[in-house]
């Protein structure tokens, strides 16, 4: 851990089971995030239908609770052991199991493989999660249908 990263930091924690899940603000360690060789200082999480699956009895998204839920984030790179991410690189991720099956972004902090963090480039965290997984698919959607030769101009 980074000696500019607090020991412990704030996380909105969903709790309980298939059949009832509450939501609690929680104070929690770094030693409670899962493996990974980045830890990302949380700016930005978008919300998102399977975050409100995960916060849902029955949403059948979350493999086990607790969980913190936020299946994507964005913020800068605070502790790593990867040398594609050092710290203080601004960084997304999004999708496999954030959020569901490893802890997400409504928390301040973060830990994720490498091979799941992305560099922002020209984008601030705030755009990036404007756009959010929802808006990153529709946009791979839409790409996939004009590589197809479908394009706006051809009819409904």
């Amino acid at each position: 851990m980074s000696n500019s990263m607090p020991a412990e930091f704030s996380a909105l924690v969903a709790e309980g089971d298939r059949t009832a899940v509450t939501l609690a603000h929680r104070r929690i360690g770094h030693d409670v995030l899962p493996a990974g060789e980045v830890t990302i200082e949380v700016e930005y999480s978008s919300a998102n239908y399977k975050d409100a699956l995960a916060i849902t009895a029955g949403g059948n998204v979350v493999r086990e609770y607790p969980m913190i839920p936020g299946i994507d984030l964005a913020g800068v790179v605070a502790s790593s052991e990867s040398a594609l991410f050092p710290v203080g690189t601004r960084v997304l991720a999004h999708g496999y199991s954030i959020g569901t099956g490893t802890y997400g972004g409504y928390a301040e902090y973060a830990r994720v493989p490498e091979g799941w963090v992305v560099p922002l480039g020209d984008l601030t965290a705030r755009e990036a999660m404007s756009v959010g997984t929802a808006g990153f698919t529709a946009a791979m959607s839409v790409q996939a249908i004009q590589r197809q030769g479908i394009m706006p101009g051809d009819g409904p």
